[in-house]
């Protein structure tokens, strides 16, 4: 367990607060989706009551370092809206390093905030540690960076899930510097790292996961680990078509990782019935709105590819799902962006949100799979929704985070 921002005095501290505010924006650098802003509020909120002057900061996107990326990526717009949900003025600073936050924080009073331009504009932030310890120069710049950022603060503050998984300067380096500072975890961390850790570790049974998405490749080692913890592995999406494919059966035009396929006969091997395929899909000859569709039990047409899983493959996960205790759900069952492909992913969310109410511990792993439970309006029905895609998968695959070890135990 790591200390939490309950566990630290912060009236009148300089808190340095890192975030996931990568959020995205329309060409006009509006924001599309606010979800991240808003699950950081309940952390900044309280920081905010409390006296702390908060100083927050993160990256969006992937910025070059081309002039063009000072106004594409500046969080400028992420400031604003905060200032809307909290209703208090949030000033947006012009870098994160060098005088403008130095003067920026000197002129806060207690429970005010400021935001740090994104920290992506400087190259040091994604220096690896790796490349680091090989490089001298590379060192001392991530160094130097995080110096920086370091010395703006009293107390460091790792909201930032999404990002748990990296080194970046801001989330390792950062609070390695501030040792003998406090350094503690958000709301947010502290909430994935209780459900994520307790479906780990010590799941109601039976325990049930949900894969898909497009790769097996990019699921690889979760369902590996997952294997010797779950009872039963439900698999979708396109990566179902390279097991199938494994397993002899014609899969068409569908997505398929041929330098998988061994991979795959062994991991069906290795699960026996834990793992289980669609027994049907829903297949067409492009991906399109409104083109013809078809069934297909068994081989897909050589002209086609699978896009969703099928009717009776719905109903037979379903079933698993209805039995569950503890389920954890990460990528769509088929193309959900385009209707009618939409049809498996909708049915499995609103069927997870069905278990829960009927006591499962449920586990959305962020990204596209958080997506959908909003899209099918059951977002407010499952009891955990991750903000961290890959950093969930990592936590589930067993990984440590380093960005966590280095914060205060409890």
């Amino acid at each position: 367990m790591k200390k939490t921002i309950e566990d630290v005095d912060v009236r009148g501290k300089r808190v340095l607060v890192r975030l996931d505010l990568n959020v995205p924006l329309d060409d006009q650098r509006r924001i599309m989706d606010d979800r991240r802003l808003r699950a950081a509020l309940p952390t900044v909120k309280r920081l905010m009551e409390r006296g702390g002057r908060l100083i927050l900061m993160s990256h969006l996107g992937r910025p070059k370092g081309v002039p063009d990326d000072r106004v594409k990526f500046s969080l400028a717009a992420v400031a604003s809206r905060l200032s809307e949900l909290l209703g208090k003025p949030v000033r947006l600073v012009s870098d994160c390093v060098g005088g403008a936050p130095k003067a920026a924080i000197a002129e806060l009073g207690n429970g005010e905030v400021c935001v740090l331009e994104n920290l992506r504009f400087h190259a040091a932030e994604t220096i690896k540690d790796k490349k680091a310890a090989e490089d001298a120069s590379l060192r001392e710049q991530k160094e130097a960076f995080a110096g920086q950022l370091a010395d703006l603060a009293d107390v460091y503050v790792n909201d930032a899930f999404g990002t748990c998984h990296r080194d970046n300067a801001s989330m390792l380096t950062v609070p390695r510097l501030m040792e003998g500072k406090p350094r503690v975890v958000g709301y947010l961390v502290q909430r994935e790292l209780k459900f994520l850790g307790e479906a780990v570790s010590d799941p109601a049974r039976p325990f049930v996961c949900v894969l898909g998405g497009a790769k097996v490749s990019d699921k690889l080692g979760v369902i590996r680990s997952l294997l010797t913890k779950c009872d039963t592995i439900l698999i979708g999406g396109a990566m179902a078509y390279t097991f199938l494919a494994a397993d002899g059966t014609g899969v068409g035009k569908s997505l398929v990782e041929p330098d998988l396929l061994e991979t795959a006969r062994d991991l069906r091997r290795e699960a026996g019935e834990r793992l289980r395929l669609p027994v049907d899909s829903v297949v067409a000859t492009e991906i399109k709105e409104g083109v013809a569709t078809e069934l297909c039990e068994g081989a897909i047409p050589d002209d086609c590819m699978g896009l969703d899983i099928g009717p009776k493959a719905i109903a037979a996960y379903k079933d698993v799902i209805a039995s569950a205790k503890t389920i954890v759900w990460n990528g769509p069952m088929g193309v959900f962006e385009t209707a009618p492909f939409d049809a498996g992913t909708t049915a499995i969310a609103v069927a997870i949100a069905d278990a829960t109410q009927r006591g499962a511990v449920t586990i959305i792993g962020g990204g596209d799979s958080a997506a959908a439970v909003d899209k099918a309006g059951v977002a407010d029905r499952v009891t955990h929704i991750s903000t961290g895609g890959g950093a969930s998968l990592e936590f589930l695959e067993g990984k440590s985070f380093a960005a966590i070890e280095v914060l205060d135990d409890a």
